[in-house]
């Protein structure tokens, strides 16, 4: 068992593909590319149920979706049915536990298994009310209000953006007080306030690069000054046409003009240069504790972002730029330099920290650790992956081996077929070519296969049924509330 500590670093919203280290033409991360030098990068990671709520509950508990009952998103749902947690198995294994920024659970103060948490959700419209004290769900919140410069009711919503919208600016204050620093400077400070007798386990969660689009002037700048570039369009995006919402900032689908496109993705990016500086302040401080090399340090996402692609913005959708999500380890027994294409699920994260810890996962979850894969030589996790989210008055249901994604609209009941390989941006349906026609139906057996017992009837006689209600939370969870 490590004698040191575990460190999870997780952000929110920040799509796989952004990393320069895997070649993306824009985004620079450098000091994430050495966190991956150190260590393993997967290149092929999901979010299956991709936003906030549902893709916490896989992390934080190593369930499938059907397992851990939430297949969209809804605020609100008691976390308190979840016994076992990737926090508490830490704990209970002789760990100090501390969480600094985003849990996103319901109450607010439920710490699944933390010794203690500092908290910084965003803007949660569920929680957010002028008659009620903010130190009740944003430690953030109420710390900015104390800060030498400002007032008592000084707000990160002061700029004016929303928590969901394309709208860009920079942030408005002085840098130091942003949420990513405030994120950073109290994860500093728990190094020094840890017990040093026990091991630790810090999950670091910053909000950003989920809107609101304000990084610091310079970062929204750098990126601001870069060439635009025409997000890529599908041959199937009409299928999309009856949510098309043209040049409205918050919606997840619609056109936007070049110049609104242009200034979302430098706040976007914008923050993931802020965030990548913020990551090394706080790996150069473990590193000036001794703390760096004995420790095992892990860098996910929640789930990605859409960013124009398809003409959609926000996430909740199968696609590679909401579902695929970045995930580095690096440490003690981690291979060094690697990249590991075996198809990976949040659920996944809490075995392999475990397992990277030298420690064995509660029995009953479903993620396995990716460690075996990263050091090759081993059976593969999984055959395929079940994705799924509750959007647009229905389920977008899909499948991937990482090679191939099948896609299921439980309203329409549209189909479609994509050559990952071949098509890394999802540019052709294949489901109405007749070369393709087994593979279709061999993906579409699959899913049946895993719908056939679920409660919205998705499958009758054999075959998938369109048009069935659905409700973001499974009746199992409900029961339990």
């Amino acid at each position: 068992m490590t004698r040191t500590g575990v460190v999870l670093i997780c952000v929110d919203q920040w799509r796989g593909d952004c990393l320069s280290a895997e070649g993306h033409p824009v985004v620079r991360t450098p000091y994430l590319d050495e966190l991956a030098a150190r260590g393993t990068r997967f290149s092929r990671v999901y979010s299956a149920t991709p936003t906030c709520v549902p893709a916490r509950a896989a992390l934080h508990t190593g369930l499938s979706q059907t397992r851990h009952g939430r297949v969209g998103y809804e605020d609100g749902v008691d976390w308190t049915p979840y016994t076992t947690t990737l926090a508490g198995s830490f704990r209970d294994a002789g760990f100090q536990t501390k969480c600094v920024g985003k849990m996103h659970v319901y109450p607010e103060r439920a710490r699944l298994g933390f010794d203690d948490v500092e908290l910084h959700d965003g803007y949660l419209h569920f929680s957010r009310r002028r008659d009620r004290d903010p130190r009740g769900y944003d430690d953030y919140l109420a710390w900015l209000g104390e800060q030498a410069g400002v007032s008592a009711a000084e707000d990160y919503a002061d700029h004016g953006l929303n928590c969901n919208s394309n709208v860009a600016r920079p942030w408005d204050k002085a840098e130091r007080l942003h949420p990513t620093n405030w994120a950073t400077s109290r994860a500093i400070d728990f190094l020094y306030r840890r017990d040093p007798t026990v091991p630790f386990f810090h999950f670091l969660s910053y909000h950003r690069p989920h809107p609101p689009y304000d990084p610091p002037a310079w970062a929204f700048e750098q990126y601001l000054a870069a060439p635009p570039q025409e997000p890529p369009l599908g041959d199937w995006a009409d299928v999309y046409d009856p949510w098309r919402r043209d040049g409205v900032h918050d919606t997840p689908v619609g056109r936007m003009t070049p110049d609104v496109r242009h200034r979302a993705r430098a706040g976007y990016f914008g923050h993931m240069a802020h965030i990548d500086q913020q990551i090394n302040r706080f790996l150069q401080t473990l590193h000036e504790f001794r703390l760096l090399e004995d420790s095992v340090v892990a860098f996910v996402s929640d789930h990605g972002e859409m960013l124009g692609d398809h003409g959609m913005w926000r996430k909740g959708f199968p696609y590679e730029g909401s579902a695929r999500v970045p995930f580095l380890l690096a440490g003690p027994g981690v291979p060094r330099g690697a990249v590991c294409d075996e198809v990976v699920e949040l659920r996944d994260v809490m075995p392999t920290l475990l397992d990277a810890a030298g420690l064995e996962a509660p029995e009953g979850i479903d993620g396995r650790s990716a460690l075996p894969a990263a050091r090759g030589g081993h059976a593969p996790l999984r055959e395929w992956l079940h994705g799924e989210h509750v959007i647009l008055g229905q389920s977008l249901q899909w499948l991937t081996d990482g090679h191939e994604k099948y896609v299921w609209l439980s309203g329409s009941g549209t189909e479609q077929l994509f050559d990952l390989d071949a098509d890394p941006q999802e540019l052709h349906d294949l489901s109405g070519d007749p070369a393709a026609t087994d593979r279709l139906v061999r993906w579409r057996t699959r899913l049946v296969a895993e719908l056939a017992d679920r409660p919205e009837g998705f499958v009758s006689a054999g075959e998938l049924t369109a048009g069935q209600p659905v409700d973001p939370v499974l009746p199992a969870l409900r029961a339990c509330l």
